[in-house]
């Protein structure tokens, strides 16, 4: 028998009528894509409840490239497409592409359920990106991102 998972610790985040658990031990991109380091040393990348909730419902993705390239910071991995919009997917490391999650091919749907967790995007071999940041640099990246959308909102509302 499995063993039971044992929960991710999170930070509960709130501002405005965004809400979501940020988990602790992940590293968060400026981009808003989330990198954590797995068992097996691997890195698995994904895009944060944030990213999810601008993109809309998961619709599709696709790769750019085969396992075993080298990947850098920046690069184009690949795309996924959301109800909402279509966005390129950037590397957020340095080292080795090791392939997309294979549960999306069924279940893009895991990406809005469950972000950090099942609903990761791609694997890398390698270390993160520099510009990643830890839960409470990315708080405080959130928070300015989320005031700028709402004074953007309330000029656009007043013009």
């Amino acid at each position: 028998m499995a063993e039971p998972m044992t929960p991710t610790p999170t930070i509960y985040y709130r501002r405005s009528s965004f809400v979501t658990h940020l988990p602790t031990g992940h590293w968060y991109s400026p981009a808003h894509a989330w990198i954590a380091r797995q068992a097996d040393g691997l890195w698995h990348v994904g895009l944060t409840k944030f990213s999810v909730r601008m993109l809309g419902d998961m619709v599709d993705h696709g790769w750019e490239l085969a396992p075993g390239a080298a990947v850098g910071p920046g690069q184009i991995l690949g795309w996924i497409e959301g109800f909402k919009a279509i966005s390129d997917l950037y590397c957020i490391a340095n080292g080795e592409f090791a392939g997309g999650n294979p549960a999306l091919k069924e279940r893009i749907q895991v990406v809005n359920k469950n972000p950090y967790d099942e609903g990761w995007l791609y694997a890398v071999r390698g270390e993160p990106d520099s510009q990643c940041m830890d839960v409470t640099a990315y708080q405080q990246l959130l928070d300015r991102t989320i005031d700028r959308i709402l004074e953007q909102q309330k000029t656009d509302a007043e013009g």
